[in-house]
């Protein structure tokens, strides 16, 4: 049988807020067996908790945001890429802020956060959504499908008319059934142009970004230093932020995903069209196939 997991420890951390440009504090604890993911916004009084469902995001502009009474978190997309890669099934996530730390922009310190807390087997099933039939959602020329495969595997391509980016790979497959989630995905950074900076900080985005927790760049190429960490980088973020807003089911997928220019706007789109339909089934264990996870294989991987 395959079991959910959770955290062994609380850990916490803080960081900058990519979107607000402010200081925020988050500690990852470990919950019960069928918890699931839950935010808590533990800076106000009373506390308001939020849980990462696809039916709690309020917005979608450059991040993915959960809203709850009008109290929102935003920027919850690279913690819940890391939790899906590492395989946890429940823990509480306490923020003293409204976003989560951007930290370097990739999955990368949430990974070594949860690892430093330790991952627990937990005596309860894991559960898993099993695509039976496609579903996909369109906007002009980007679009996401979700159709039927024996595991989850993803295969994104962006297009982008800039030098650096067509050098670099604009489409990526991945299979986190045997490809590494850690080694290959997380340390993706999220990117971004200087031509658009005034623009997006004029409607309060971007005021914590920096080449320290992005990659930027100008009309003719990187401004960062420490240049790519993959040369399909861009792509592969992408790839990374989709893990994260897929998550938002609360149980891993057994089936493919293929997206075209897919943002989070779409990909919500598509998880929230996919359980207003019939194609797909709940299950706890996958037939005719190994009796293993195939998501949390692939983080061990290396």
């Amino acid at each position: 049988m395959v079991v959910q997991h959770t955290l062994g420890n609380s850990i916490s951390a803080t960081g900058i807020g990519l979107h607000t440009g402010q200081r925020v504090g988050i500690t990852l604890r470990p919950a019960p067996e069928g918890f699931g993911i839950q935010f808590s916004r533990v800076d106000l009084n009373p506390v308001v908790q939020i849980s990462a469902r696809p039916e709690n995001v309020g917005d979608t502009r450059l991040s993915t945001v959960l809203e709850k009474d009008g109290v929102q978190i935003s920027t919850v997309e690279h913690l819940m890429a890391a939790l899906a890669g590492l395989g946890i099934d429940n823990v509480r996530v306490d923020v003293d802020g409204p976003e989560v730390p951007i930290m370097d922009g990739s999955a990368s310190p949430f990974v070594f956060l949860i690892e430093s807390a330790g991952i627990v087997a937990q005596n309860f099933p894991r559960e898993f959504i099993r695509i039976l039939k496609p579903v996909e959602v369109r906007d002009g020329d980007k679009w996401a499908r979700l159709e039927p495969a024996d595991t989850f595997n993803i295969e994104f391509s962006i297009d982008f008319q800039h030098p650096v980016l067509r050098q670099s790979g604009q489409t990526v497959t991945f299979n986190f059934g045997t490809n590494s989630f850690i080694r290959d995905v997380s340390r993706a950074r999220t990117f971004g142009f200087v031509r658009d900076v005034e623009a997006l900080r004029a409607q309060g985005l971007i005021l914590g970004g920096g080449l320290e927790n992005a990659i930027v760049l100008d009309d003719k190429g990187i401004l960062n230093e420490d240049k790519l960490r993959y040369f399909n980088e861009f792509v592969k973020h992408k790839v990374l932020d989709a893990f994260g807003d897929l998550y938002l089911l609360g149980r891993p997928i057994i089936g493919a995903f293929r997206a075209h220019k897919s943002g989070h706007s779409l990909n919500n789109r598509l998880i929230r069209t996919l359980l207003e339909t019939s194609n797909w089934e709940r299950i706890t264990r996958i037939e005719n196939s190994v009796e293993s996870d195939p998501i949390s294989a692939s983080a061990g991987a290396l």
